[in-house]
């Protein structure tokens, strides 16, 4: 199939498929016993989201995709795919996409890569952070990063207790849409000194030509 029809085929099978509201508890707990291995993330949106995709989305995608070095992409159909999922409700819509030597290696062995976004509004813990410290007591108590940011002090972000789907679009990426892109964590290092790979990183207000298809809900 090429990638509008690869598109189109998989937006009908979220059509039918897709929940639409993600409850953080619920989600969280049916990726533990889906075998998940991400359901500790504090992110959870993003990763139930690629849950979802691994069970919906079989037949008409391979999942996972192809690797480049050590860089791999979640499905693909037509192209190398990546799924990302990103609350509408922000006053950022930059996205960080997928390792920028990978993704130049993809375009120049398929023409494009695709995007599978879920697009959502979100709720956000309350004050007292009850959704946070019920997930701490699934995973056991404070994971090692969240006991290092507290020793520093840095500030604890609230966390996001669910997701309302509003639509999932399917976004194509080519050499010409990578020099609309900037680059994430272009000069920053890791904690043994080495630079950290760049990542690619789009702005959905600049990428309307982009979005091939979409699905509302």
């Amino acid at each position: 199939m090429t990638f509008d029809e690869t598109a189109k085929a998989l937006g009908e099978r979220f059509r039918t498929t897709c929940p639409k509201t993600w409850d953080g508890r619920k989600s969280i707990e049916e990726m533990q016993a889906g075998g998940s291995s991400h359901w500790k993330q504090m992110e959870w949106i993003g990763f139930y989201f690629q849950f979802i995709c691994e069970k919906k989305l079989s037949g008409l995608m391979s999942i996972p995709g192809p690797r480049y070095g050590r860089t791999g992409f979640d499905g693909f159909s037509a192209v190398p795919w990546d799924f990302k999922a990103h609350a509408m409700n922000t006053s950022s819509h930059q996205i960080i996409v997928n390792d920028s030597e990978a993704t130049a290696s993809a375009i120049g062995q398929y023409g494009a890569v695709g995007l599978i976004l879920a697009l959502g509004e979100v709720v956000y813990n309350d004050e007292a952070r009850s959704f946070q410290r019920w997930h701490e007591g699934l995973k056991g108590g404070k994971s090692a990063y969240e006991m290092e940011r507290i020793a520093r002090g840095a500030w604890s972000r609230l966390r996001k207790v669910s997701f309302d789907l509003r639509q999932i679009s399917f976004i194509w990426l080519t050499n010409d849409t990578l020099v609309k892109c900037g680059s994430f964590q272009q000069d920053f290092r890791n904690s043994n000194g080495n630079p950290r790979r760049k990542k690619v990183l789009i702005d959905l207000e600049q990428l309307d030509e982009e979005t091939v298809y979409f699905v509302d809900f």
